[in-house]
């Protein structure tokens, strides 16, 4: 499934995004040899990226207060371990752990085709509004 939001640099990977209930969401992507490094395993680029998506994407999934659906996410922290090498197809399973007005405490955990875990993470992230970036950026 397409992802809801453009992320130019996630759809050139070839991820995939899965629904799932508010404050969870799944990303796949069924690797090929341009994700891999000089060992033929996946880069921990792609882990890394696909885990962080993840959890931003569960963050995302909670309305506001308000009832609002969520704005931007940008990612401030994250903390990464790998328990062994990735290959073929992997799920990103993020969860959306804890929330504030302003920032976002999540977990992801990906696995390969067999279940077996290949990584977990925790990551700190910023609600921002999109216009916060653009304008930042054409002052810059």
């Amino acid at each position: 499934m397409k992802f809801p939001i453009d992320i130019p640099f996630v759809d050139d990977l070839g991820a995939q995004y899965h629904e799932r209930p508010l404050g969870e969401a799944l990303i796949v992507l069924d690797s090929e040899h341009r994700h891999t490094n000089s060992f033929g395993v996946v880069h921990g680029g792609v882990v890394l990226t696909l885990m962080d998506v993840a959890m931003a994407m569960a963050a995302r999934s909670m309305p506001d207060d308000s009832g609002a659906q969520a704005r931007g996410m940008v990612t401030i922290e994250m903390k990464t371990s790998f328990m062994q090498p990735a290959r073929g197809r992997l799920e990103a399973y993020g969860t959306l752990v804890h929330r504030t007005a302003t920032m976002a405490f999540c977990e992801a955990q990906i696995t390969d085709a067999a279940g077996k875990p290949i990584a977990k993470a925790s990551g700190t992230f910023k609600y921002i509004r999109h216009r916060d970036l653009s304008d930042k950026a054409s002052t810059s």
